[in-house]
């Protein structure tokens, strides 16, 4: 029976047998002594991970240590409220440190440590105002809710979501839809930050699936 580890868009974590392209947690231990989902998330601290690193094996849900979620790719993560591990995806973290800093520079806000972003993206992530935008207006990589499915930005084209990849496939609307992936994200990848996607999204700017 598959453990109940895997986190959709919407940051709902259900368990089902599809593989992800990227681990990650939340700050924690969330499961108890049978690997069950006790909380929703331990500290603000919610990051993605690459599945291997330095060759570490772990034990998913030893009792006691953080609890390993995944992710079909890292639009999924960001539109989850995740960000980049400083350690593993060290790269990755840079970058998008940098384009959180720049983007929330306008605002009066200082943003020094991997703190100060978890902060904000608690925030947002736990905020129970819905965020809208015109869907052709957004950058690739962003995820939006229509018709109670999760969609990705992908070229002029939202592509359906579902724990397996995209199949489907639909313009983007001229009318404003719902955006899953937190509004500070959402502005450092408007600053350029490159999302990872699953291969079956195709190739970027296009729309298509292989």
């Amino acid at each position: 029976m598959p453990l109940q580890n895997r986190v959709d868009p919407f940051g709902a974590i259900v368990a089902t047998d599809a593989r992800g392209t990227l681990m990650g947690n939340r700050g924690g231990c969330i499961h108890d002594g049978d690997r069950r989902l006790v909380r929703r998330w331990a500290t603000k601290a919610w990051i993605t991970c690459l599945l291997e690193f330095k060759g570490q094996r772990r034990e998913l849900m030893k009792p006691g240590l953080y609890t390993e979620l995944f992710f079909l790719d890292e639009a999924t993560a960001l539109a989850a409220g995740h960000r980049p591990c400083a350690e593993c995806r060290r790269d990755d973290y840079r970058r998008f440190k940098a384009g959180f800093t720049a983007a929330l520079e306008g605002r009066g806000v200082a943003i020094k440590t991997a703190p100060d972003m978890d902060a904000i993206l608690h925030a947002e992530r736990t905020s129970e105002d819905p965020q809208t935008a015109p869907a052709r207006d957004l950058p690739d990589g962003v995820m939006v809710r229509l018709d109670d499915k999760a969609w990705l930005k992908r070229g002029g084209d939202l592509l359906e979501w579902s724990f397996q990849g995209y199949d489907g496939r639909r313009p983007s609307p001229d009318a404003a839809v719902e955006v899953l992936t937190p509004p500070s994200t959402l502005a450092v990848i408007r600053a350029g930050y490159q999302v990872g996607v699953h291969p079956s999204a195709g190739p970027s700017g296009t729309g298509a699936m292989g």
